[in-house]
Order: structure tokens, then sequence, then C-alpha cells
């Protein structure tokens, strides 16, 4: 079965005052269809710029990457975004939604931008597999932080995506609340079929995905 990722021996070092920090360290990790992977470690471990070369929004400073089964080493930002767009979705700890867009235009423009048919019905859908249908027409700033996650989840999974990176999703979430998001994540995820590498302190999360993997001082431990 192809990998929908595959990096191997991949090193990130970058810049400081201070000289070269050496962020990664000889990563080597992969993703299968299907699969549900978490990682966890402490803070500064390396698990954001794992996520981050990995999707594309970071260069690698060495090492191989194939992300869908295409070689990303090298790619533009222009050829990384086509390749990204409608097959991997990311969710952040921050939500990262449009201010000035209701919940409903938030989860319809990746719709539009793949030229989906339906746009607002399929929207209006999602929004309800959140339990939001009755917060469309709201904006981020009338949402709770919950609320606004589930928006983010809503918009990861719009374009049906084979791969979704969330990063600390529950993050800047209360225990209860963050509980609920990451149900609605992960039951969001699997009704669509993707994959999903989540970056979690919480172990309790991280229990329930297929397989978890530690990052140490930049290093990953199967």
């Amino acid at each position: 079965m192809a990998q929908l990722l595959e990096m191997k021996d991949v090193c990130l070092t970058l810049p400081a005052q201070s000289g070269p920090v050496d962020i990664l360290k000889g990563v080597s990790f992969s993703v299968s269809p299907g699969e549900c992977v978490a990682i966890v470690g402490p803070s500064g471990s390396g698990k954001s710029s794992l996520i981050s070369v990995a999707a594309g929004l970071e260069r690698a400073s060495s090492g191989n990457i194939e992300l869908l089964g295409t070689n990303i080493v090298g790619k533009s930002e222009d050829e990384l975004a086509k390749l990204r767009r409608g097959r991997v979705s990311l969710v952040f700890q921050s939500f990262h939604l449009l201010p000035t867009m209701t919940a409903l235009d938030n989860v319809r423009v990746p719709l539009e931008i793949a030229r989906a048919e339906n746009v607002r019905e399929r929207a209006e859908t999602l929004l309800s597999e959140v339990g939001l249908a009755d917060r469309m027409d709201h904006y981020p700033g009338q949402l709770s932080g919950g609320e606004r996650q589930r928006v983010a989840v809503a918009r990861a999974i719009a374009c049906d995506p084979e791969l979704v990176f969330a990063d600390e999703p529950t993050g800047n979430l209360d225990g209860e609340t963050g509980t609920g998001v990451a149900e609605k994540l992960f039951s969001c995820v699997q009704d669509h079929g993707a994959s999903l590498v989540l970056v979690t302190h919480d172990r309790e999360l991280a229990a329930r995905a297929d397989r978890t993997a530690t990052m140490a001082n930049g290093r990953l431990q199967a």
C-alpha cells in the first residue's frame, strides 16, 4: 500500500543569534491511508516543526519527503499549494479563521477554491456535523474557543482531504471543551475517510490514535 506521507532522514536546522539550531535530527516517519497517528513529546521537542516540514510549509535542510506520492523537496510554493489543495488540510491550535467572515463563509472558502458543487449546502452540512447548525451566521469573534475550533475542523474536512494535520488542536481549550472538539475531529476524519497526524500533549487524546510516536530532542521514537 502506497504511503500518504514518507519522510526519510529529514533534518531541519534554523539560524539563531547563538548559532544554528538543529530542530529535526534525522527523522523518518510514514503515514498510511486511513491511519491515525499521534505525535507526543515535550514543548520544544520538534513536534510542530515535523508537521510544518511534512506539509511543505517549512523546507527541510536535508532528507527526503514524499507527500501524496510526490517528492516535495525543491518544489516551489505554488507547486506545493497546488499539491495540497483539496487533498491536505491543517488544523492549528489558534484556529486561523477569517475574522470578517461568518462560520459558514469560513467553511465555504475551501469549497469555492476547489470549485465544488452545492457549496452552501455542503458547508451547512459540515457545520451541522460539528454541532454548529445554529451558529452558522456568527463571526469568529462571536464564538467561543471551542466553537471556533469546531469551525476549523469543519473547514479542514470540507474538501474530503486524504490527509489532515492537526497541531495541538485542543491546546487553547479547557478540558471539557477540548474533549468535545477532539471527539468531533476524530469522528469527522473517520467519516470522511481521511488519515490524521495529530500533535498533542494530551496522552489520553493520543491513546485514541492507531499508533503513537514520541518526539524528544528533535528525534522521533516510534
